[in-house]
């Protein structure tokens, strides 16, 4: 995939998709407990794709220092932190009876 080649927050949050999906193989998780945490890694992975490319275009469209590009990049990483967070509160929540119990 040609943006995990390019992109390191992609990557990073590719490996924390390879553990999630580790972990769930390894307890053997129920089939609801799998549409949760592939939704969750779907989303959060769909909108650094999305950050990723708001900030090419913004980079492409305005070289220079701007303000306003500045806040677009900001909000779109922001979204991507409060997807990244909940599906993080998600996998905890559906894992944690499994690792703990």
């Amino acid at each position: 995939m040609g943006l995990a080649a390019r992109d390191r927050n992609f990557r990073v949050m590719l490996a924390g998709a390879v553990v999630v999906v580790t972990v769930g193989f390894a307890y053997d998780v129920s089939s609801g407990s799998w549409a949760a945490l592939l939704v969750c890694l779907g989303i959060v992975l769909g909108a650094e794709a999305v950050n990723t490319a708001i900030e090419q275009l913004a980079d492409r469209v305005q070289p220079e220092q701007d303000p306003a590009i500045r806040d677009v990049k900001d909000l779109a990483a922001g979204a991507v932190l409060v997807v990244s967070v909940a599906a993080a509160v998600v996998g905890v929540v559906v894992l944690w009876p499994y690792v703990v119990g």
